[in-house]
């Protein structure tokens, strides 16, 4: 399955609202109900339009589905690279500047309501649809990783940072700022303010363990004494 190209189920001109409403109630009900249990009659009740318009719009639910995947993606993008806008080129405090953009990834992108709906699509039916979801990775997560990428290959060249693999350390970075955030999303729970904060905080400080400058002082430190 891949993300709707084709002109015949472009939406009609002038409508954007209503196809919006539609996206948002298919999201819903594809999250609820799952792709099998989903059906257009439960779309067109949850967006308040009638059958035929859902159809107008979008075709049918495969072709709702892979609407619904890319434009959660785009937003999400979207969001995210307004996120990496904030990214701590020039650190006056690495930990406590990299700790801030943690949060604002978390609260912005993994942890928001388009963030979530997502990961509830790809959890319930990345297998039922690996085309589909293989073309999320490299249209939103992939061009994510790669200009994360690039902002500590930057942090490194400076000499903030000690990293060989900055694609490595990127997707590592996002694995930790997310771990924390996982199982409460799998029971619906929600961190309070103070417990992202500390998330983030735990995250980038083991990130920092492993990449951060004064790991390679401390083990230059240690030779000296041994050859003391």
């Amino acid at each position: 399955m891949k993300f709707p190209t084709s002109p015949d189920i472009l939406p009609p001109r002038g409508h954007p609202a209503k196809r919006q409403s539609i996206i948002d109630a298919a999201a819903a009900v594809f999250c609820r109900e799952g792709f099998a249990g989903a059906n257009i009659d439960l779309v067109a009740a949850e967006a308040g339009v009638s059958r035929q318009t859902v159809y107008n719009h979008h075709g049918d639910k495969e072709k709702l589905f892979a609407a619904v995947v890319a434009d959660i993606t785009e937003r999400c993008n979207a969001r995210a690279f307004t996120v990496l806008s904030t990214f701590p080129d020039n650190p006056e405090d690495l930990e406590a500047d990299l700790t801030v953009f943690a949060m604002r990834l978390n609260k912005g992108c993994i942890w928001g309501r388009d963030g979530r709906f997502l990961a509830k699509l790809i959890h319930a039916e990345g297998e039922r649809h690996p085309e589909l979801f293989e073309t999320w990775r490299r249209e939103g997560p992939g061009r994510v990783w790669s200009a994360l990428a690039a902002r500590f290959a930057r942090l490194a060249f400076a000499g903030h940072l000690d990293i060989d693999d900055p694609d490595l350390a990127a997707r590592q970075f996002l694995a930790l700022v997310n771990v924390d955030l996982h199982i409460p999303w799998l029971f619906g729970e929600t961190l309070s303010e103070e417990e992202q904060s500390a998330s983030a905080a735990r995250a980038v400080r083991t990130f920092l363990r492993a990449y951060g400058r004064k790991c390679e002082a401390a083990a230059d430190a240690l030779e000296e004494a041994h050859q003391a």
